[in-house]
C-alpha cells in the first residue's frame, strides 16, 4: 500500500513525463517534470540524441 501512495504522490508532484513509446500498453518513462515547458525542452534534446526513438510528452495522472 505504501508503494502506491508514494507513486501517486510523486506523480502529483511531477505529472508531465517524457516517454519512449513502443505501444499503448508498453512505454518507458525517461523522465518526470513539474512543468510542460521543462518536459518539452528535454524532449527536444532527446530527439536530437535519439532521432530514431518515438518519444512523446504525456500527462501521467493515475485515476482511482
Amino acid at each position: 500500500m505504501l508503494k502506491r501512495q508514494t507513486k501517486t504522490y510523486r506523480t502529483a508532484l511531477a505529472p508531465w513525463a517524457v516517454v519512449q513509446w513502443h505501444s499503448p500498453s508498453k512505454r518507458i518513462v525517461i523522465g518526470r517534470f513539474r512543468s510542460r515547458s521543462d518536459a518539452d525542452g528535454h524532449l527536444t534534446v532527446l530527439q536530437r540524441l535519439m532521432p530514431e526513438a518515438d518519444l512523446r510528452v504525456i500527462v501521467d495522472v493515475e485515476q482511482d
